[in-house]
């Protein structure tokens, strides 16, 4: 028998009635995008320059692919354990050990889905909800969303020229001082959007405060490996200064695997049985094959130097450059691949100049106000991980389009 017809309207009333839960409502992650645009002039035809997106240009290492070839070959790639892959985690914790001199157990390490995995699993183990978490402003956006969706508020840690766009051990105190709720802080170095560092004096004053604090501190460390000049001296895990930091880290950005979604934390051994109930629920394992090529990225240093120095000629090109198209003003550029450049001088609202720039040069690039609600209006983040020579053509066409917007 056929439902009644106002059976089925009421049905479908009451489905109608229905949203999307309160704590998605998150903002986009504007760089995303920005690609979306970016993609559909290219669709149309045109030849896009992205600046707008923090990939490699470069493929994954040589040995990364030949390793997991070489397993394909042998196996059907099932689940792994929820940590990671055994001799993965080994490779990672003597990771610490060459690049910093710091021992790290393998029992610490866990291999998961892209930093992004890290940054849930550390929020979920670390914070109920309602705990509130200190952040840089500016910073990458999606800590910030992703706690929203937690229901972990943020606390703005506002940085700038002043203080070399990084937090300060006396912002931290001030902020637990302030916020009887706080529970953790969050900073990269080298930090995006900014590409700035914390010199190991300050690392070691930041882990200090957060201590003294009883706080949390969460090191995300996904730049590391990218420094230039001076601060390739200063680069130093925070694991070096507490053994309760909680390091994320990924093979997305120096390993040039950022589809590839495979990352690690190190967490305390008070920690780790958390952390595993937590990936084993939410993900099982980080991907397999993903975890079988990054163990062979660890071979591939002189491919990845040489990506290195591509971006530190890039980061040259554009610093000698951009000025020339009016961008001259940029946070100190030690390590990622990043220049946040103020653009105040040119507009109040850098989604808008984004949109225009794309639309009328070809060149993406990521407004400010994606790291920054409340300054980042005055700021563009340009991306120079790109090739040498489309970073040579960016600064042209901005060049040119300057010199039209002047005439």
């Amino acid at each position: 028998m056929s439902e009644p017809t106002s059976g089925r309207s009421d049905h479908h009333r009451l489905l109608a009635g229905l949203q999307a839960s309160q704590r998605s409502r998150i903002d986009s992650f504007i760089v995303m995008d920005v690609m979306r645009a970016a993609a559909a002039r290219e669709a149309a035809g045109d030849r896009v320059i992205h600046m707008e997106v923090g990939q490699p240009a470069t493929p994954a290492p040589k040995a990364a692919r030949r390793a997991l070839a070489a397993r394909l070959e042998t196996d059907g790639l099932g689940y792994s354990l929820a940590l990671g892959i055994d001799a993965l985690r080994e490779r990672i914790a003597a990771h610490y050990q060459i690049t910093y001199g710091v021992s790290v157990a393998p029992e610490r390490v866990v291999v998961t889905t892209g930093s992004s995995g890290g940054f849930l699993l550390a929020f979920l183990a670390a914070f109920d909800a309602g705990d509130a978490v200190a952040l840089p402003q500016p910073g990458y956006p999606c800590y910030r969303h992703i706690l929203s969706a937690l229901g972990q508020p943020s606390v703005a840690l506002p940085t700038g020229p002043d203080n070399r766009f990084m937090p300060t051990a006396a912002a931290i105190t001030e902020a637990a001082r302030a916020r009887a709720d706080l529970r953790g802080v969050l900073i990269a170095s080298p930090a995006n959007p900014t590409g700035t560092m914390l010199s190991r004096e300050r690392l070691a004053e930041v882990t200090t405060a957060c201590r003294d604090n009883g706080l949390w501190f969460i090191s995300d460390e996904i730049y590391h490996g990218l420094a230039y000049g001076p601060a390739v001296a200063q680069a130093q895990t925070a694991l070096a200064h507490s053994p309760d930091a909680i390091v994320i880290n990924s093979f997305s950005k120096y390993y040039s695997m950022t589809g590839w979604r495979v990352g690690w934390m190190i967490v305390p051994d008070r920690l780790v049985r958390t952390v595993e109930r937590l990936q084993q629920n939410l993900f099982i394992c980080a991907p397999v094959a993903s975890q079988v090529a990054a163990l062979g990225a660890f071979e591939a240093g002189e491919e990845l130097e040489a990506n290195r120095l591509v971006y530190e000629r890039n980061r040259d090109v554009l610093l000698a450059e951009l000025p020339k198209a009016g961008l001259a003003t940029f946070a100190p550029a030690d390590g990622a691949f990043y220049l946040y450049c103020d653009v105040r001088h040119l507009t109040d609202d850098s989604r808008a100049f984004a949109a225009r720039m794309l639309a009328e040069t070809g060149v993406a690039a990521t407004p400010g106000i994606d790291f920054d609600p409340v300054n980042g209006r005055f700021f563009l983040r340009f991306s120079y991980a790109g090739a040498t020579a489309d970073m040579v053509e960016a600064a042209h066409r901005l060049t040119t389009w300057a010199r039209t917007r002047r005439g």
